[in-house]
C-alpha cells in the first residue's frame, strides 16, 4: 500500500483540496443564506441547482474531453468553479446562487471525470482496488476537513467563500504536474431506466431515493442547523458528523456484505437509518442526540449506495455492469435533485426538523422495498455475487465503472480459486 501511495499522492493530494474546497462550499450555502434571510424553500433550489449541474455536467464532460482533451477540460473547468466561487457574496440573491450552484456542479462532474480518469490510469489490475479505497479516504477526509477550516472564519464576508475557491485552484497544480496522458474518457452510455429496473427493481428504486437522501444530508443539513439556531462551529460539527460515520461504518457494513444476503443487510442499514432519524426528530433538543443521529443517519447512506451498486452487479452479466453502472449514477442524480426541493417545502411548512422527517420517510421507504423484495425473487447464492467496494456517492461514472469492473473480476478470481482449491 505504502507503494501505491507513492505513486499517487500528488493525484490524491489534489483530489483532497479540491474536496476541502467543495466541502466548503457546500456548508457555506446554509450559513451564508442563514444570515441573509434566505427561507428553506429558496435554499432548497439553490441546493438542487448543484446536483443538476452535476447530473449534466457527468454526461457532457467525457464529450469535451474527447474533442480538446484532458488538460483544457481540467483547467478550464477548474477556472469557472474558482471564479463560481468567488461570486457566491457578490450577489447574494436566491436565483444568481442557483445559476452559481448549477455552474459549481457542472465544473465538479468534469473536474471529478478528468481527475478520476488520471487515477485509474495510474493502477494496474492488481493495484486498482487499493487506488480506489485510497481515493475515497482521501474524499472523505476532505469533506471532514473542510467543516474545521470553517471555524477560521465568518460566514457573514466573503473570506470563507475566497478560501474555497483558493483551495480548488492550489489542488490544480499537484494533479496536472502529475497526471500523465490518458485514454480517452470513454464512459458506456446508461442502461434505460425501464430495463434498469427489470434487472434490478430494488436497486434502482432504492438508488434514487438514497439520492434524495444523500443531498438532503450534505445540501440541507446545514442549511437545518441555521433554522434551529446553531452555531457555525455547531453546523460544521454537524455535517462532520454525517460524514465521519460514514467513514467508521463503511468497512463493516462492507465485510457484511460478501457474508449475507445483500437485501437483509440493505433493510438493517435503511432501518437503522430511519431509527435515527426518528430519534432526532421525536427528541427536537439537545446537541448530542443531533450528533448521534447525524453519525448513523450518515454513516448507512455512503454504504448504501456501494450496496446498492453490488447488489444490482449481482443480477448482471459482466457485459451489462458499466451500463448500469451509468444508469444507477443518472437515476441517482435525478433523487439528489428532487431530495433538497421535498425537504425545503416540507421544512418550510412544518419547521426545521421536518429535515429528520422526510430522511426518516426516505429512509423507511428503502427499508421497506427491500423487505418487500425478499418476498419476490430468491437471494443470490453468495458464491455467485461480486464483491463490494466502498463506492462514494460522490464518485463520477469514471470510477462507478472502474470499481464495478474491479469487483467483478475480483469475485470471479475468487470463485476460480475456490473450483481449483
Amino acid at each position: 500500500m505504502i507503494r501505491i501511495l507513492a505513486q499517487i499522492w500528488p493525484l490524491l493530494l489534489g483530489i483532497v483540496f479540491i474536496m476541502l474546497g467543495n466541502g466548503m462550499h457546500f456548508t457555506l450555502i446554509g450559513l451564508r443564506g442563514g444570515i441573509e434571510g434566505f427561507s428553506s424553500a429558496e435554499l432548497a433550489i439553490v441546493t438542487s441547482g448543484y446536483f443538476l449541474g452535476f447530473l449534466s455536467g457527468a454526461r457532457i464532460s467525457p464529450l469535451m474531453i474527447r474533442r480538446v482533451g484532458h488538460v483544457r477540460v481540467f483547467a478550464a473547468l477548474g477556472s469557472f468553479m474558482s471564479a463560481g466561487l468567488i461570486a457566491f457574496p457578490l450577489v447574494t440573491e436566491p436565483w444568481v446562487w442557483t445559476v452559481l450552484r448549477v455552474i459549481v456542479g457542472f465544473c465538479m462532474s468534469g473536474i471529478y471525470v478528468t481527475a478520476e480518469s488520471w487515477l485509474n490510469n495510474s493502477a494496474t489490475n492488481e493495484t486498482r482496488g487499493s487506488v480506489l479505497s485510497a481515493y475515497m479516504l482521501a474524499q472523505t477526509l476532505g469533506i471532514i476537513g473542510a467543516q474545521g477550516l470553517l471555524t477560521l472564519g465568518d460566514a457573514g464576508t466573503a473570506v470563507l467563500f475566497i478560501g474555497a475557491s483558493m483551495l480548488v485552484s492550489i489542488s490544480f497544480g499537484p494533479i496536472l504536474l502529475s497526471a500523465t496522458s490518458v485514454p480517452k474518457a470513454e464512459i458506456t452510455r446508461p442502461m434505460p431506466l425501464r430495463q434498469l429496473f427489470t434487472n434490478s427493481p430494488l436497486g434502482t428504486v432504492g438508488i434514487f431515493l438514497l439520492g434524495s437522501v444523500y443531498a438532503t444530508q450534505s445540501g440541507m443539513g446545514a442549511v437545518f442547523g441555521t433554522k434551529i439556531g446553531l452555531s457555525a462551529e455547531q453546523i460544521s460539527l454537524f455535517i462532520a458528523m454525517l460524514f465521519a460515520g460514514a467513514l467508521l461504518l463503511q468497512y463493516p457494513i462492507g465485510w457484511l456484505s460478501d457474508r449475507m444476503d445483500r437485501r437483509k443487510l440493505i433493510f438493517g442499514a435503511a432501518s437503522l437509518g430511519a431509527i435515527s432519524c426518528a430519534f432526532a426528530w421525536f427528541t427536537s433538543a439537545g446537541l448530542w442526540p443531533l450528533m448521534a443521529a447525524a453519525f448513523f443517519a450518515g454513516g448507512v447512506t455512503t454504504p448504501l449506495y456501494a450496496l446498492f451498486l453490488a447488489y444490482t452487479n449481482d443480477y448482471l452479466s459482466a457485459e451489462d455492469m458499466p451500463a448500469a453502472s451509468g444508469g444507477l449514477v443518472f437515476t441517482f442524480g435525478l433523487g439528489a435533485i428532487a431530495g433538497p426541493l421535498i425537504t425545503g417545502w416540507a421544512m418550510h411548512g412544518l419547521g426545521p426538523f421536518a429535515f429528520w422527517l422526510v430522511l426518516g420517510v426516505t429512509f423507511g421507504v428503502i427499508a421497506l422495498y427491500a423487505l418487500y423484495r425478499m418476498t419476490q425473487r430468491a437471494a443470490v447464492p453468495q458464491t455467485e455475487t461480486e464483491s463490494y467496494l466502498g463506492v462514494l456517492p460522490t464518485a463520477s461514472p469514471v470510477t462507478v465503472e472502474v470499481a464495478g469492473a474491479w469487483a467483478a473480476d475480483r469475485a470471479q478470481a475468487e470463485r476460480d480459486s475456490e473450483e481449483q482449491s
